[in-house]
């Protein structure tokens, strides 16, 4: 071989090298649905890739956002699987609270191994929020309340018996030995009604998280009796807020959020996105982004996350179990 074509041959190697693993090239019109009303923690997860996308330069043009409510997540999984399932533009947002309804068969007819899950970007802590005038102070003045008539407090959550929200208040009311299903519910989409019916004064508790209250914590609006983290968070706006841990209420539980796709995008496209993801969550940018939105650190991507979702999903069948809400 002539040192000429022994020299291309190498630029070429090394041009392969340096190249991507996959050809997929990016989605012409990429769309985020939050499968919820605006406003809520889908949105906030929506916007959040929207922006992070965009500050990266992976994306050249804005992802739009969509919203999809119904059933707590269950309308926008089966319209992506039956409907969209090749369509490799499609992310929609995901969180805990959507594989706790997976684990109880509340998706129809599509399980958890329906679709592709792509990214966890971070999480947030659930949460218990009152108006700022309410007359409970704390978690134990909520349990008395409950404990001398729950039909007399009112408490939005996201979705109906079973939900995140739901297991949520149970898991305080069992602690209580308090009957859960004694309980009061109004069944709202998300975080963003919760926190309307809430200041309206249509209901009087909000079962939510931490980070879709936070704005309203800011503005004065809202309080919080507790968040469900393992000790109290060191952000200067939420250090002061206590854990039920500490008000001897032994429950912690983090909401994860991310993002799916659906079953036939193929492994170019789908590579094309965890590779954008992973490109996304080393970015120090990412990570301020992440924190203006009040999300924590949780970051993982592709075959790491199957096993994750599919082994919380598992978790949640015992928990929903336990509290006879399938057999």
């Amino acid at each position: 071989m002539t040192p000429t074509l022994r020299t291309l041959f190498i630029a070429a190697g090394c041009l392969l090298l340096a190249a991507p693993l996959f050809a997929a090239d990016e989605p012409k019109r990429p769309e985020c649905i939050a499968p919820a009303s605006p406003g809520g923690g889908f949105d906030l997860t929506c916007k959040l890739v929207q922006s992070a996308l965009i500050n990266e330069k992976i994306l050249t043009k804005p992802m739009r956002v969509t919203y999809m409510p119904g059933g707590v997540g269950a309308v926008a999984y089966n319209a992506v699987v039956a409907q969209r399932p090749a369509d490799a533009g499609t992310l929609v947002a995901w969180s805990s609270g959507s594989l706790l309804n997976l684990a109880q068969g509340k998706f129809g007819r599509f399980d958890e191994n329906a679709v592709r899950w792509l990214a966890a970007v971070g999480t947030s802590y659930g949460a218990i929020a009152v108006k700022s005038d309410s007359p409970y102070k704390n978690l134990d003045d909520l349990v008395q309340a409950l404990k001398k008539d729950p039909s007399k407090v009112v408490i939005g959550s996201g979705g109906t018996v079973g939900s995140q929200d739901w297991m949520q208040t149970a898991l305080i009311a069992k602690a209580a030995g308090i009957n859960p299903r004694d309980l009061r519910y109004v069944a709202l989409e998300g975080g963003g009604e919760i926190a309307t019916a809430l200041l309206g004064g249509h209901i009087q508790v909000g079962s939510t998280d931490i980070s879709d209250s936070m704005p309203h914590i800011q503005s004065g609006d809202m309080r919080l009796l507790a968040v469900f983290a393992d000790k109290r968070i060191d952000e200067p706006e939420m250090k002061d807020i206590p854990t039920a841990k500490e008000q001897g209420y032994d429950i912690v539980w983090p909401v994860v959020r991310g993002f799916y796709v659906g079953p036939k995008v193929t492994d170019e496209e789908y590579n094309w996105w965890k590779a954008a993801f992973d490109k996304m969550l080393a970015s120090e940018d990412f990570d301020k982004l992440r924190d203006q939105r009040e999300l924590f650190p949780f970051a993982m991507t592709g075959p790491e996350l199957d096993t994750y979702v599919k082994k919380q999903v598992a978790d949640y069948k015992v928990l929903a179990k336990e509290f006879g809400l399938i057999q």
